[in-house]
């Protein structure tokens, strides 16, 4: 009986070291799940979404534009979505309003019209969301900046240049952009500023919408009304080469200045076909846009006008 008893209490000694036989709380575990910890993992940040509405991107200017900013959120790890407004305000206000449903981070926006784009911008602003305008300004809604080119200065200089050569008198033409827009109306007044108390004489002054082909059609009905004229500027460089080919098919000896130094403008220059064109820095507007969407988004603080420097091509 006693064997027995002893071997019953081995038994259930044997039992409960068993039982017991669970990893000590002093040794290293392993987890597969996330920390909640609120430290940095080191997965990189989520990319800021940049939305920017262009006027018209059947313009070299503007997809010069396009291509600085581009680059520029490439360089600093921006998406960037671009939307064409087709110079149509109502495409415009379309492009902002599917940005907002995407819910960028911010808004660029090169207006089709300064007063038309309030519109836009409000939509903007109700949803909380920054505006940049790039190049032409908002006449209503609140911007955080605006980046671009002094177009008074720009103007004037190409009104100087004018009174030089033509040496203080002359005929002129002056072919006007997009009403509305700011650059229109800046480049004009410095321009008409310049002239001012000269003898020059502005003999036409006609919109041509900043279009090539419209410079071109508008220019060939000045020439058949108006038998003297020494000089044309024309707001943009598209319709400064439009001008040149009604002038080349006149016959007419008339000096040409532009205002973008866009390409073929530049290379009508060098060419002795145009004589001078105003130089804007359209990627750098762009790139500028970026940049200073970027300092806005991490909360830094930015001045309401952002200029960009320009300057007179000649030959």
């Amino acid at each position: 009986m006693k064997k027995i008893l002893v071997w019953l209490l081995a038994l259930t000694m044997i039992i409960g070291m068993v039982g017991c036989g669970k990893p000590s709380t002093n040794e290293p575990t392993t987890s597969t799940e996330p920390t909640t910890s609120g430290e940095p993992s080191g997965a990189p940040a989520e990319k800021a979404t940049i939305g920017l509405v262009i006027s018209t991107l059947n313009n070299p200017f503007f997809v010069d534009l396009k291509d600085g900013a581009q680059a520029k959120a490439d360089e600093l790890g921006a998406k960037l979505i671009v939307l064409d407004s087709q110079d149509d305000s109502a495409i415009e206000m379309s492009n902002v309003e599917d940005l907002i449903t995407q819910k960028v981070d911010l808004i660029l926006i090169n207006p089709t019209d300064s007063d038309a784009v309030g519109n836009a911008v409000a939509a903007a602003n109700k949803a909380g969301i920054p505006v940049v305008t790039l190049d032409r300004s908002a006449n209503s809604g609140d911007v955080v900046a605006h980046i671009a080119s002094d177009n008074v200065a720009g103007g004037k200089m190409a009104g100087e240049f004018i009174i030089e050569k033509l040496g203080g008198k002359g005929k002129v033409v002056e072919l006007e952009g997009v009403p509305g827009t700011s650059a229109a109306r800046d480049r004009g007044q410095g321009f008409n500023d310049a002239i001012k108390g000269s003898s020059i004489e502005v003999v036409a002054r006609q919109t041509a919408n900043f279009d090539r082909a419209q410079g071109l059609s508008v220019m060939e009905n000045i020439l058949q009304a108006q038998p003297e004229i020494d000089a044309v500027f024309a707001h943009n460089d598209e319709m400064a080469l439009g001008a040149l080919e009604a002038i080349k098919a006149s016959g007419r000896d008339i000096m040409i200045v532009g205002f973008d130094a866009t390409d073929d403008a530049v290379k009508a220059v060098n060419e002795g076909f145009m004589a001078a064109t105003v130089q804007q820095l359209p990627k750098e507007i762009g790139g500028k846009g970026v940049d200073i969407a970027m300092k806005v988004l991490a909360g830094e603080k930015v001045d309401s006008y952002i200029p960009v420097d320009l300057q007179l091509v000649t030959k």
